[in-house]
């Protein structure tokens, strides 16, 4: 999420919301990492019943290379919009700060 689409997220959530926020970037930063780890563990069931016999298939080598395909795909997931949940999550860490 950009910092642009940060900040149009955060009007449409927060309208009365003041620019000066402390640590912006650092909210929506935050709540896509938070986003893609999701979107990462929610794929790692559809790959767990994969088959991986045969000549080039199977060992502790394609394990991590899954491992670090997940993370991937996830992060991209959640840079190109994701399912919303890193909006949701950006809106209520910026309530919280507004609380205090």
């Amino acid at each position: 999420m950009s910092e642009a689409i940060a900040k149009a997220a955060l009007g449409a959530v927060q309208p009365g919301l003041p620019e000066s926020v402390p640590n912006r970037a650092q909210i929506a930063k935050t709540a896509q990492e938070f986003e893609s780890v999701f979107l990462s563990q929610m794929l790692q069931p559809m790959f767990d019943g994969l088959k991986t016999d045969g000549t080039f298939g199977g060992g502790f080598a394609e394990e991590v290379y899954r491992g670090l395909m997940l993370e991937n795909i996830g992060r991209d997931m959640a840079a190109t919009g994701g399912i919303g949940l890193g909006d949701a999550v950006m809106a209520e860490m910026v309530k919280m700060q507004g609380d205090e």
